[in-house]
């Protein structure tokens, strides 16, 4: 944990030149906001590392890490000089990503969700998932189409077919005709990244 805060405390975007923790999307966290204030439980469903995000989420996004599920590692318990440890071991123990998102909700939330918000192939199912919930469901995709202000990546909808994202065109197609929200990035955000902090400076 202690090698994430510091990579986290000093690692900059190579385009941006900002820390990753500011590199976050100011919609996402006015959504987070709104459901915690109208009593909604918020969780990370993540396909990266669960060690690697529960360090600095709660600081980030306001979710604490007992709401973050991701991929993981295989640990054991061990007595090591008398002191009780967890070694990771070398071996993957789930990936939570594509079908692995739905188990993953299961085994660590136990609920289906409601609401479900993703951006790529990779959260397809976690948005199958949420859909075939009794009652009104919300179900929403972020298309990555701004290279100026962002990343543009598809390749749906003529998007370039990168290699950091994915998003097909049936996975466009699936979106719209089952009336989940498809967000441009592009058209539909005023604002991506909340502004720069500004230095303090001192006048004395």
């Amino acid at each position: 944990m202690s090698c994430v805060c510091d990579w986290i405390a000093t690692a900059r975007h190579p385009r941006f030149n900002r820390p990753y923790t500011e590199l976050v999307y100011k919609p996402m966290l006015e959504v987070i906001a709104y459901l915690q204030a109208n009593q909604f439980k918020t969780f990370i469903v993540s396909g990266g590392g669960i060690e690697f995000m529960r360090p600095w989420t709660a600081q980030v996004y306001a979710i604490p890490p007992e709401n973050v599920t991701g991929s993981s590692i295989k640990t054991e318990f061990k007595i090591i000089d008398g002191k009780p440890q967890l070694l990771r071991l070398g071996e993957i123990a789930f990936i939570d990503d594509k079908a692995g998102k739905p188990v993953g909700i299961n085994a660590h939330i136990g609920q289906q969700p409601i609401a479900a918000f993703g951006s790529s192939s990779g959260d397809r199912q976690m948005l199958q998932w949420t859909a075939a919930g009794a009652g009104r469901r919300l179900m929403m995709l972020v298309f990555h189409d701004d290279a100026t202000r962002e990343y543009a990546y598809g390749p749906g909808d003529g998007q370039p077919d990168t290699k950091f994202g994915t998003f097909p065109q049936d996975l466009m197609d699936e979106a719209r005709g089952s009336g989940w929200n498809v967000i441009s990035m592009k058209n539909d955000w005023a604002t991506v990244f909340p502004p720069q902090p500004t230095a303090a400076t001192d006048d004395d």
